[in-house]
């Protein structure tokens, strides 16, 4: 079910879809390392980059109130926002109440994903965003790509909330044994990426990344080849491959480097600032 509010561009720069860049960019990883903190380099790279009239678009797999603050850090007032994993799209503009307002969440029901998980993997922490933008969770399961505090739940009431996101994790089991636990249960109906630790995303079947930017270039009538797009996970695969200019994080994972057309240095080593000053 896609939940969807008419907008308009309005107050984004005027420049001339001719010289104008679509700029995807991914958050943990690229923008920002594994601490959470963005360098000074890479923060006022892509303040140039918005000054300059470009369409920057944080596309994160980052719930929206873990991605507000990244998009307050650039700089960025006006154009769009992409959540979830591609399943939250937001607009920006400064005259709306909160400064944004949600234009598309893409829902599922979890429940059979979560019942062959929970058969695999019964001692993993599991948390979702419910259509309304709460999260839920078992355990007392938090993390700051939340952005919100979870509400602690029974495991039986997560089966039966519609979803936008839904989050397994497990501090005890090692990556290669997750990833054999999620390889055996063979999720259907459902998109979903593992993360550089033993960390799963689901989102609804589609939807990625690169499914809602595709939605926002067709609609802001960018041309393919005006697309850009920074990333370093498994969940940025689509979205690079999508970009007319896909570049790979450094210290990103060897099928992730494969599927970009160029490869940055490290987030460590401000990658991300030296493709956005290539732009201005």
């Amino acid at each position: 079910m896609t939940l969807q509010t008419e907008y308009s561009v309005s107050g984004i720069d005027d420049q001339s879809k001719d010289e104008q860049k679509m700029v995807a960019l991914d958050v943990d990883g690229t923008l920002v390392d594994h601490d959470g903190a963005m360098s000074d380099a890479v923060r006022e790279a892509a303040r140039e980059v918005v000054a300059a009239g470009h369409q920057v678009i944080i596309a994160t797999g980052r719930s929206l109130g873990a991605t507000l603050p990244v998009i307050q850090q650039i700089g960025l007032q006006y154009g769009f926002g992409v959540c979830c994993n591609g399943g939250v799209t937001l607009r920006l503009d400064p005259a709306l109440p909160e400064g944004f307002e949600v234009i598309r969440r893409e829902t599922f029901s979890p429940r059979n994903a979560l019942i062959a998980l929970r058969s695999r993997l019964p001692e993993a922490m599991y948390a979702l965003e419910s259509a309304q933008g709460e999260f839920l969770s078992t355990r007392s399961f938090q993390d700051a790509s939340f952005g919100i505090e979870a509400r602690s739940v029974d495991f039986e009431e997560l089966l039966d909330t519609e979803a936008v996101r839904v989050v397994v994790h497990s501090a005890e089991i090692p990556l290669q044994e997750f990833e054999m636990a999620i390889a055996a249960v063979g999720l259907h109906g459902v998109a979903y990426s593992v993360g550089w630790s033993s960390w799963l995303d689901i989102a609804a079947a589609g939807v990625t990344k690169a499914t809602a930017l595709e939605q926002l270039r067709t609609e802001l009538k960018v041309a393919p080849e005006a697309t850009v797009a920074v990333g370093d996970g498994f969940n940025d695969l689509q979205m690079l491959q999508w970009a007319g200019r896909g570049v790979a994080m450094g210290q990103a994972p060897l099928e992730v480097q494969q599927a970009a057309g160029e490869v940055t240095a490290s987030v460590y080593d401000d990658g991300a600032a030296q493709v956005l000053r290539s732009l201005v």
